[in-house]
């Protein structure tokens, strides 16, 4: 039986026909998916909803796209084939009428500080050939080739940073924390301790420097030498105060070439951390934090240096290259022929640049340099700057297939970024969304809806058609949400998730004088006791408040779980985020007052909980340990002599030595691509034949990790760990995942919500701060009403909640609302608006409130 439900008045061609404008899908399997039929017209904008883990991503994504994918790669020849990353081959029986297809899917940054905006969008290139053709070039210098303006490349990176900007030195205040210390007494703090340290000290003593001398009161220049010479002077040393022993030959190092050596050749890690704490980074002295050699900042563009341009947002430097730009328009660039800022080339570029940087400065992204580093950019933010890429390219006929081009984005933004997936169609594409952002499926022409559950439960298509005709399928859990109980503003999801009233606050953490990224010198009060939603457009300071402020601040005095499974202690690792902070920004802060209301910090973000199909969801909640603990205790078991450890897939023992526990093995094939297959020996079961023999309840341990969670929770309700894991995962909506799905399945909601899972089954004891960064990023409104039924439950313990969010209807449901902005990056960083929703709806100052008042009136109504 097929599943699909298609609108009354659509009358099916033949399949096959390709000039009928269809995209026909028949005999889908792929996932959860039912024997699927669906035809999705081409030349629209067509959403595909429904509840997470419903199908939907499985049919846009993993059949549509990749069979068009597949197809393209056929014409590829074999052995260029192999050499390119290939995804799978879906599970379908057929499909017609496929155009090339092209996917932007929702991942984050590249993990590397030299992928920037101007990579990504390809601007820098623009960029780099403008300064070689058109630069004002120093008196007699020679001309650049691009490269040279480069600091990813040989001839453009500075030699000292290699093009990183950023130089890990020495200072005589990171050597010698206490000058007030003699060296006898252990001054230069970075020296090795025991007999190493004394031989160093008898070498500076035979040298004729007084060891008993406060280090503050040795000349400067001594204390220059003895902490940064090169020099490595060898003398005879007789031991001080053992003049009966025998007189040696002693080299000596400064502290600066200790620690540097000890860094570069040391086998110990201990002794690397050690001196690692010695070091000081910051913007590298020979180029300045610019990753430049000299030779490239001495030319200029328009008065500028390219470091200043890259390091320039956006808005302002479309406006630096109008006016070169402008001469095309006048007519003048044919004359232009000599060299300069105004040839024939400026004029050129500039208005190739100009025109591109517009579509960035659309989508709302002027805030954005060209020079800000990929890691510390939202999702939202990645995507859009890939929107605008493939806006620019000018390609007709193609299906672009987007992952929830809403997330992560202020209604303000949304807005634009509608008008230009409209832009795409109108260029004679086609535009197949998945989206839970209500207002941008009512956009759309034609709405796939699949479901009605997830997992199991789900797999069906419930309706295809236009919009309005899912109000008559009763069985759509998207339909009351898009019809019944929605808003109807940007940024709503439709999900009314009020809490049950206004709580009153039960004290205030306050924090002053708070500076980093583009937050100056700002003041911040968040409720004890409530739940607060942070708000405002992209770049306007809400991660780096409450993601990297406010969790460093707290964290530091009552200790940090990053993850809801980590230990207590320490603060978050330094370096970019991917939250979109970057911890190395200097950050400083006045005054804190509160923080002794809380006794632990949690933060709950989306990053994944395992790198490797190892980590799964039963072994990060810890009820694993459990099912492997009634295994072991079953007769079988104690039979065979089978501990715990006999029913993990990660150690020897019980698991498949073949495949090492995975559960498959890559196939490598002679001229064409390399591809996984199912373990021959375990047939992906992971485990022995021996270990598979032990049963509880009739089951083996690998048909234990194959059940749902919803299944699981009736075969293993008497476990009480696992029952209490199980429990938490159902009530954030997770009950279709299975136990042993592998954790590079899960989207960055799903690992959000297993973290949050794996807090909420801890004893709720109260006097807890948790921190969540978007949320509600990849959830039906289904799904996030039975989150937010979560976090207002947490409050209702004694706990504090923290949230950025952008969905309105969450927003409106919160107790206290602080909004930052007015705008984003140097525009933004200020708090617009704080106090109940009702009084920032109120507000005349910032973007986020009509779109809060919408969602209060709808409230209001429904």
């Amino acid at each position: 039986m097929r599943n699909t439900q298609q609108a009354d008045d659509l009358t099916l061609p033949p399949p096959g026909h390709l000039s009928d404008g269809f995209v026909r899908v028949r005999g889908a399997r792929e996932n959860n998916l039912r024997n699927v039929d669906v035809d999705v017209p081409r030349d629209s904008i067509v959403a595909f909803t429904g509840v997470s883990g419903s199908g939907k991503s499985s049919l846009a994504f993993g059949t549509i796209y990749a069979e068009a994918q597949r197809r393209y790669f056929e014409s590829v020849a074999p052995y260029a084939r192999r050499l390119i990353q290939q995804g799978h081959n879906p599970k379908v029986e057929m499909i017609s009428g496929l155009p090339p297809a092209v996917a932007l899917q929702q991942r984050r940054g590249a993990p590397s500080s030299r992928s920037t905006v101007g990579t990504v969008t390809t601007l820098s290139n623009s960029l780099r050939m403008l300064f070689s053709r058109a630069g004002t070039y120093p008196s007699g210098a020679a001309q650049l080739d691009s490269d040279a303006f480069s600091p990813n490349t040989a001839a453009g990176a500075c030699q000292e940073c290699h093009g990183l900007g950023v130089a890990h030195t020495v200072s005589e205040k990171s050597l010698v924390p206490d000058t007030g210390l003699t060296i006898r007494e252990g001054a230069i703090a970075a020296w090795p301790g025991a007999w190493q340290g004394k031989n160093l000290r008898d070498i500076l003593s035979h040298l004729g420097y007084d060891v008993d001398l406060p280090w503050r009161k040795l000349p400067k220049k001594d204390r220059d030498w003895i902490l940064f010479t090169e020099d490595q002077p060898v003398v005879e040393v007789t031991p001080e105060r053992d003049r009966v022993a025998k007189p040696y030959k002693g080299r000596f190092w400064s502290a600066r070439s200790y620690v540097l050596h000890t860094l570069a050749d040391s086998q110990s890690a201990a002794m690397r951390e050690r001196v690692l704490a010695f070091m000081e980074s910051g913007p590298c002295p020979r180029c300045g934090g610019t990753g430049l050699r000299p030779e490239a900042l001495e030319v200029s563009f328009a008065g500028r240096t390219i470091a200043e341009l890259n390091g320039t947002p956006m808005a302002e430097l479309a406006e630096i290259i109008r006016p070169t730009a402008g001469l095309k328009d006048a007519g003048t660039a044919s004359r232009r022929q000599s060299s300069g800022e105004e040839n024939e080339v400026a004029v050129a570029i500039t208005a190739d640049l100009l025109q591109r940087i517009t579509v960035l400065l659309d989508l709302g992204l002027g805030y954005l340099s060209l020079g800000r580093p990929t890691p510390t950019l939202s999702p939202g933010e990645m995507q859009r700057l890939r929107i605008a890429t493939q806006l620019r390219s000018g390609l007709f006929g193609v299906i672009y297939v987007l992952d929830e081009p809403s997330a992560g984005l202020h209604p303000a933004d949304a807005e634009p970024l509608l008008a230009v997936l409209d832009q795409l169609k109108e260029s004679g594409n086609s535009v197949f969304v998945v989206e839970h952002n209500m207002d941008v499926v009512r956009r759309a022409d034609w709405l796939v809806d699949v479901g009605p559950r997830a997992g199991e439960g789900g797999g069906e298509v419930l309706y295809s058609g236009p919009v309005a005709g899912l109000a008559d399928v009763a069985e759509s859990v998207t339909r009351p949400f898009l019809f019944d109980g929605g808003s109807g503003g940007a940024g709503s999801t439709g999900a009314g998730v009020a809490s049950k009233g206004a709580r009153q606050p039960d004290g205030w953490l306050e924090l002053s004088g708070i500076s980093q990224h583009n937050l100056k010198n700002l003041d911040a009060s968040f409720p004890v006791g409530v739940l607060t939603a942070v708000t405002g457009v992209s770049g306007s300071g809400k991660s780096t408040l409450v993601s990297r402020v406010l969790a460093s601040v707290v964290g530091s005095g009552v200790g940090t779980l990053p993850a809801a499974s980590a230990q207590p202690g320490g603060a978050f690792p330094d370096g970019a985020q991917e939250d979109g902070t970057d911890s190395s920004a200097p950050l400083t802060v006045g005054t804190v007052s509160g923080t002794d209301r809380f006794d632990r910090l949690v933060k709950v973000d989306q990053k994944p909980i395992g790198r490797t199909p190892r980590s799964n969801l039963a072994t990060y909640t810890g009820l694993f340990d459990a099912v492997r603990k009634e295994f072991a205790a079953t007769d079988q078991a104690r039979a065979l002599g089978f501990g715990a450890g006999r029913f993990s897939f990660n150690v020897a023992g019980g698991r498949c030595e073949t495949c090492q526990g995975e559960g498959f093995v890559a196939v490598e094939l002679l001229f064409l691509p390399g591809s996984y297959g199912p373990c021959p020996e375990c047939n992906g079961s992971r485990y022995n034949p021996e270990t598979l023999e032990v049963t509880y309840r009739g089951k083996n341990v690998a048909e234990v990790l194959r059940l749902t969670v919803d299944a699981a929770a009736d075969f293993l309700a008497d476990i009480p760990a696992a029952a209490r894991s199980l429990k938490s995962l159902r009530d954030v909506g997770l009950g279709y995942l299975r136990l042993g799905q592998p954790a590079t399945e899960l989207s960055g909601g799903e690992a959000q919500r297993i973290k949050l899972a794996t807090e909420l089954q801890r004893a709720r004891r109260g006097h807890t701060l948790y921190l969540l960064d978007e949320p509600t990023t990849g959830l039906h409104p289904a799904d996030v009403q039975l989150l937010m039924a979560q976090l207002h439950g947490l409050v209702d313990s004694g706990n504090t909640v923290v949230v950025v969010e952008h969905d309105m209807d969450v927003v409106a449901g919160a107790d206290w609302v602080i909004d930052l902005g007015p705008s984003g990056g140097d525009a933004g960083g200020q708090i617009v608006a704080a106090g109940t929703a009702a009084a920032v709806a109120r507000s005349t100052h910032g973007r986020t409130a009509p779109y809060l008042a919408a969602a209060l009136r709808q409230e209001s109504v429904s």
